[in-house]
């Protein structure tokens, strides 16, 4: 029996669903019952009758998708697949930060882990963290964890001045100015799509400013017939199936991220046969943490 088969198999007998994100490798977008980003994903799993969800990501997707879905089984094929982003800042050194500001409220990204969420009063997504922090009342400080390039973005959009952590994603970074204006002299005629972790240079040279999300909403809406993706790689396999007529062209080709491609067909087939590995989040983490996202999502229902 080929591998495919094995997996929806096993899939149907677990009742169990499949979650692949944007930058996952396409054989594994392929086979998801949905792609996405993280958090948009972790709310369909929660809104599913699946008694088990095979989160194709990184650890703190799984994270989220435990935090929303306490009665279901998360598994992360790939137990290492993890985040340097997230990892950049731990629950003590946020506890420590709001200590130095103690009437301040802290916004957290997505991209963190449960227990930093846990010690969050919202959190957000690239896609609307803008309208967070516009949400906020302008005589309290804010601070903005883990992300510097999309604080900053914030901060250009809203006006509001954030005390920022400076974390960052390595795989944004990578990209730069030259490259874009390298691959715009190339294809003149093309739109410049930027993820807001992109620096500020790449960001100001770019046409539009998109969460993964947005991208996919955008395309889907524009005539422009040709795209620069400044982020990560795979992103271009998801607008190629939702806008076949249209020409992608990655940024750059090194903006790869080696922790989402840590998963493979194999790796899912071995997580429903061993049912590994389990993402757990303890209970008192796991309804603080939700306290953040649901503060989010009364603000503006996640896209």
């Amino acid at each position: 029996m080929q591998i495919l088969e094995k997996i929806n198999q096993l899939k149907d007998s677990h009742k169990a669903v499949i979650l692949a994100h944007n930058y996952q490798p396409a054989e594994i977008q392929d086979i998801a019952d949905f792609t996405g980003d993280s958090l948009g994903l972790s709310i369909k799993a929660s809104q599913t009758d699946a008694e088990v969800i095979v989160f194709c990501g990184v650890r703190f997707m799984a994270e989220t998708a435990a935090i929303l879905s306490p009665k279901k089984t998360v598994l992360l094929p790939d137990e290492f697949a993890g985040c340097p982003l997230a990892d950049m800042i731990t629950a003590e050194q946020l506890l420590k930060l709001k200590q130095q500001h103690p009437d301040a409220l802290v916004v957290c990204y997505v991209n963190s882990s449960a227990q930093v969420k846990a010690e969050s009063d919202y959190c957000c997504t690239s896609s609307n963290a803008v309208e967070v922090v516009n949400s906020l009342p302008k005589n309290r400080e804010i601070i903005f964890v883990p992300d510097r390039y999309l604080g900053q973005y914030v901060i250009e959009q809203t006006g509001r001045d954030l005390i920022l952590w400076p974390g960052y994603c390595q795989v944004h970074i990578v990209i730069t100015e030259e490259d874009i204006e390298n691959n715009k002299a190339k294809y003149p005629d093309s739109i410049v799509m930027a993820h807001p972790e992109c620096t500020e240079p790449v960001k100001a040279l770019a046409d539009q400013i998109l969460s993964t999300g947005g991208m996919l909403n955008f395309v889907s809406k524009s005539k422009a017939k040709r795209f620069i993706v400044a982020t990560e790689v795979d992103m271009i396999h998801a607008l190629q199936k939702q806008n076949p007529n249209a020409e992608y062209f990655p940024a750059s080709k090194r903006a790869v991220c080696p922790n989402m491609k840590l998963i493979t067909l194999e790796k899912i087939l071995w997580a429903l046969q061993d049912m590994q590995y389990k993402i757990t989040v303890p209970e008192p983490i796991r309804v603080k943490a939700q306290k953040a996202v649901d503060r989010m999502i009364e603000i503006l229902p996640a896209d």
